[in-house]
């Protein structure tokens, strides 16, 4: 089945030094990027991480130190990565939760700000989930018939990613060929961050979902306790949760402008 589609989309997977979105790097990045005509154009780097890959981690993906050690950086790649998703909306296997977020914060390391302002995602394994509960493997040999040889190889698996949605497309009649309702489909909790650090509640203001201020407004806590962002911005969150708390209280400033 062909997407139906309104713009590009970008699937891609990413294979790192671990699972921490703040701490960890990117070993690996595989994108394929699909056309409203149909049209495919696919591109793998293999990154330097600037860290050492740790041996439990090498016994997943199989890519060791020795064989990253001569690639670049990704700051050396972010714009290349930058021109290849700017227009399009993206697509992966626990992306929602892992992928673009570790995206957002390796974008904001090399100065490339990042935000899904103008594109949506689809989490394919939030699709699985809610319809079959299972892996990726399982979900390539569900749908498709076919064994993934080659996984955890990011272009592998951003191959097997995209063709399980076609196959969930053409089995499913509930779900709708049009990203936006996939996008919506497959989200979870809706958070202003990547991270979930920062919730919506029902009035649609940003609440903190941890520590002493949980449910919170931000606004509210900003105002009480000044120091309160400093804080946040010097502790050990995600960049993109800092750059999402430093809009809201800029947003802020500029209204009492107004």
């Amino acid at each position: 089945m062909q997407l139906n589609l309104t713009k590009p989309i970008c699937f891609f997977d990413l294979e790192t030094t671990g699972v921490n979105i703040s701490k960890d790097r990117i070993v690996e990045i595989s994108i394929l990027k699909v056309f409203p005509d149909g049209k495919e154009v696919k591109k793998t780097w293999l990154v330097n991480p600037e860290m050492t890959i740790p041996k439990e981690v090498i016994d997943i993906h199989g890519i060791t130190n020795e064989k990253v050690a001569n690639e670049p950086t990704f700051k050396a790649i972010a714009k290349d990565v930058q021109a290849m998703i700017k227009d399009s909306d993206l697509g992966g296997f626990n992306s929602n939760r892992f992928d673009i977020p570790l995206l957002a914060e390796e974008m904001l390391r090399a100065d490339i700000d990042f935000d899904m302002k103008n594109r949506v995602s689809v989490d394919v394994q939030t699709i699985f989930h809610k319809m079959e509960q299972r892996t990726l493997v399982a979900a390539y040999k569900f749908y498709c018939d076919k064994n993934l040889e080659d996984a955890h190889s990011a272009e592998a698996d951003t191959f097997a990613t995209y063709e399980v949605l076609k196959a969930q497309l053409s089995k499913y009649n509930d779900l709708e060929n049009d990203t936006k309702f996939l996008s919506d489909f497959s989200s979870h909790k809706k958070n202003a961050d990547f991270a979930g650090f920062i919730t919506f509640n029902k009035d649609g203001e940003e609440c903190f979902s941890f520590g002493k201020h949980k449910n919170k407004p931000v606004l509210d806590v900003l105002e009480q306790e000044s120091g309160y962002f400093g804080w946040l911005l010097n502790a050990d969150f995600p960049l993109y949760t800092k750059k999402v708390l430093t809009a809201i209280k800029l947003r802020a400033f500029n209204n009492k402008l107004d």
